[in-house]
């Protein structure tokens, strides 16, 4: 049984009647060709019409292919609203952490469905994405988001990624792919030296209230920022930190586990990549750690309050570490807890530390990405190579 066919309407009374019709009231007739085909669940579709039988034959042949070689698309099905295919895409995402779960609906709800949310699949085209992705960067009052360079690149890459998941059954390419993204801007990145990461460690853990009483966290901060300066640890996998992770004898840190804040709770699930990793202590920084470790239970918490709860990020910023930067005299460069890892990086390179060390302390996926965030820091060591290679040689023909 053919799968598409072109059938003449001629033979139908009714499409007669319409053409005598059309003709007595000037217009133009309907389309005599009719080209009809069996879709590959087995329902009998429509193409459209056609004056003359050549396009007929031409879209016959064109869907014949389609059918053959996988690549059919029923034209419905890209008539579907965003809105709709992002919900359902959303509830498949059982793969991910329910933080990441919940920072995809944010993006979905605040920076994509309110521009294409009531947009077919097959009208988001990509200049269009191109004009939504420079409008997000622009300031408010110019009818922008605000946004900076990195969340612009979140909610761009969860537009792709939904776009890409009606790939090809509902649309034939993602719209959203090869849009020009915004680079992230060096100035992003914070770097303080040795002594300024010491200032600002002994005035966090030297922080008093109002009533010249120790803050909620000043017992546990000098240790805390040290070691988020001189590990790279990413601030939820600190603040999960169990005193059974860590090894003062041997200096290592263990980091398995990481928290997310999801309505106010706080859970506990894997570091951002997926997998553990080992982190090396600076022996200067083990005596600041030790009388948060010894003693205690291989189960506690190692940084908490003084009431023995879990330090949160909004609280632990807004009333310790911003207080510290001032008092240290640095607030204004733009410093906050999770750049504390752009210290360690450019630390830690400049201690002489290869890609894939400064790769594997960070937690970051692929050496790729530590270069591509942290290349710069490296020294130009052409000349070192260069010399190297030259020594070799005379050696060798001598």
């Amino acid at each position: 049984m053919a799968r598409a066919w072109v059938y003449d309407r001629n033979k139908d009374k009714a499409y007669r009647e319409a053409v005598a019709k059309a003709k007595a009231a000037k217009r133009t007739p309907p389309g005599r060709w009719l080209v009809r085909y069996y879709d590959p669940a087995g329902n009998q579709k429509s193409a459209g019409t056609f004056k003359k039988k050549p396009d007929a034959e031409n879209k016959q042949n064109e869907i014949e292919a389609q059918l053959r070689d996988g690549t059919y698309r029923d034209p419905s099905a890209g008539k579907v609203l965003l809105n709709e295919i992002a919900e359902k895409w959303l509830a498949t995402r059982t793969d991910i952490a329910k933080s990441t779960w919940w920072k995809y609906r944010g993006l979905l709800d605040n920076h994509v469905l309110p521009r294409w949310g009531d947009v077919p699949l097959n009208a988001i085209h990509n200049e269009d994405v191109a004009v939504w992705v420079a409008a997000l960067q622009k300031p408010r009052d110019e009818g922008g988001s605000n946004l900076g360079a990195s969340q612009t690149r979140h909610a761009h890459a969860l537009l792709s990624m939904v776009l890409a998941w009606c790939v090809p059954r509902r649309i034939p390419i993602n719209p959203a792919k090869a849009v020009p993204l915004p680079k992230r801007s060096d100035a992003e990145h914070v770097y303080l030296d040795h002594v300024q990461v010491d200032r600002l460690a002994t005035c966090a853990g030297s922080l008093r209230t109002r009533y010249q009483q120790m803050t909620a966290a000043s017992k546990v901060n000098r240790a805390l920022i040290l070691l988020l300066a001189y590990t790279g640890l990413r601030w939820n996998e600190a603040a999960a930190l169990r005193v059974g992770r860590i090894d003062l004898d041997h200096r290592r840190v263990r980091v398995s586990v990481a928290f997310s804040e999801v309505k106010g709770d706080l859970l506990e699930q894997l570091p951002k990549t997926g997998k553990p990793r080992t982190v090396p202590l600076p022996a200067s920084i083990v005596p600041y750690l030790r009388p948060l470790v010894e003693g205690r239970s291989k189960n506690a918490l190692v940084f908490t309050t003084a009431r023995g709860h879990p330090l949160r990020i909004r609280n632990w910023r807004n009333r310790e570490f911003d207080k510290a930067l001032n008092a240290a005299k640095l607030d204004g460069l733009g410093l906050t807890p999770h750049k504390l890892r752009h210290t360690a990086a450019s630390l830690a390179i400049a201690a002489g530390a290869d890609v894939k060390v400064v790769q594997q302390m960070l937690g970051h996926a692929t050496a790729t990405m530590t270069l591509d965030r942290y290349g710069h820091l490296f020294p130009d060591r052409l000349d070192e190579v260069a010399d190297a290679m030259d020594e070799a040689r005379l050696r060798a023909v001598a």
